[in-house]
């Protein structure tokens, strides 16, 4: 039998049973990437203990996290070890895991092994895409994926650690082998072939948690999908997952938008304070009854704290911070933005 997508009242069955999801993209501040933060020489279980701690004294109650498709073809023993530290650790301060397990941002070439060192004020520097373009552009090689898309999904299906799983991180984002090539259209073209057939190995496994794949560019003039992964993303996802970077009107469009499909939503990525995206939208979140998880949570290697733009032309180390919440010994970048979450967040959990 064919695993199908949720029925809207099972979807809606998890929304009341999960309640409000509240929290953050995580990575500790100790790691500049998905490789840092899960292989042996640099996982930093006592750092990611103290971060998410601080991550639960703002009212959080999920974390979004990066997994990475190397890990697993390298080590997949030790790798699902340090899944599993990391679950008890999160679970042990009452936060949920989305794992992530394909990003289309950043680096399209990754290595394993010693990851370079971040670039002096310039914005996620490190990251790296999963998979690498080498296999991205060659669909002969898809199937070595199933592995562990199935693995990872079955070991963690039935885990109620996990909240929901998030297919593939932009897929189809814009990255120098697309510049290169002088258009976006081969990569998004792969990208639409692959989420799709990500989401056939997910839900055969059938897990007890929904799939999801994030919307995140829009048709200015309707607020929907613009192109045909959106399109599918919105036709295989359980829960709607979005990203939405942009100021409390543009945000309430969208949210107007996606609603209209009667699933449950979650952004999975908000916050860039320069941009119009402020810590104050996270009253607009709660009163529409979407989750909000803010891209980042402690200023560190990914140096998230200043903004996209530091790709194109320098910035100060002064820069109002883009993303991020909190200093690296814990307080926050700014008190009353601190004193709103856990202020929603107590509202949220007495309502």
């Amino acid at each position: 039998m064919v695993e199908q997508r949720w029925s809207l009242e099972r979807a809606q069955q998890w929304q009341v049973a999960t309640g409000w999801s509240f929290g953050c993209n995580f990575s500790p501040s100790t790691a500049g990437n998905q490789l840092e933060l899960w292989q042996p020489e640099t996982f930093d279980p006592v750092t990611i203990d103290r971060e998410l701690g601080w991550a639960a004294q703002l009212g959080m109650n999920t974390v979004r996290v990066y997994l990475h498709d190397l890990l697993f073809s390298a080590d997949p023993d030790g790798f699902l070890a340090r899944i599993d530290e990391v679950l008890s650790i999160a679970d042990g301060h009452g936060i949920k895991m989305m794992p992530v397990l394909f990003d289309g941002v950043w680096h399209p070439f990754p290595k394993l092994g010693a990851q370079p060192e971040p670039k002096p004020r310039l914005h996620n520097s490190m990251w790296v895409q999963s998979p690498g373009n080498v296999i991205l552009s060659d669909e002969s090689r898809w199937s070595e994926l199933q592995p562990y898309v199935e693995t990872v999904v079955s070991r963690y299906g039935n885990d109620p650690r996990v909240l929901i799983w998030d297919l593939f991180n932009e897929p189809d984002q814009v990255d120098a082998t697309s510049i290169k090539a002088g258009t976006r259209k081969h990569k998004a073209a792969a990208a639409t072939r692959l989420v799709a057939q990500v989401f056939a190995w997910a839900r055969g496994v059938q897990p007890m948690q929904p799939l999801t794949v994030g919307v995140w560019e829009y048709a200015d003039d309707k607020y929907t999908a613009a192109n045909p992964l959106n399109e599918l993303a919105l036709a295989e996802s359980d829960v709607i997952s979005f990203h939405c970077y942009e100021p409390k009107a543009y945000l309430q469009a969208v949210i107007a938008a996606l609603a209209a499909h009667d699933r449950p939503l979650l952004c999975t990525e908000w916050l860039a304070r320069t941009a119009g995206s402020t810590v104050d939208l996270i009253e607009v979140f709660h009163a529409h009854g979407v989750g909000a998880l803010n891209w980042g949570l402690v200023d560190g290697r990914t140096q998230t704290r200043f903004p996209w733009r530091s790709w194109t032309e320098p910035v100060a180390d002064d820069e109002p911070w883009f993303h991020e919440l909190l200093h690296a010994d814990g307080t926050p970048y700014d008190q009353n933005e601190a004193a709103l979450l856990r202020k929603v967040s107590a509202r949220s959990k007495h309502a």
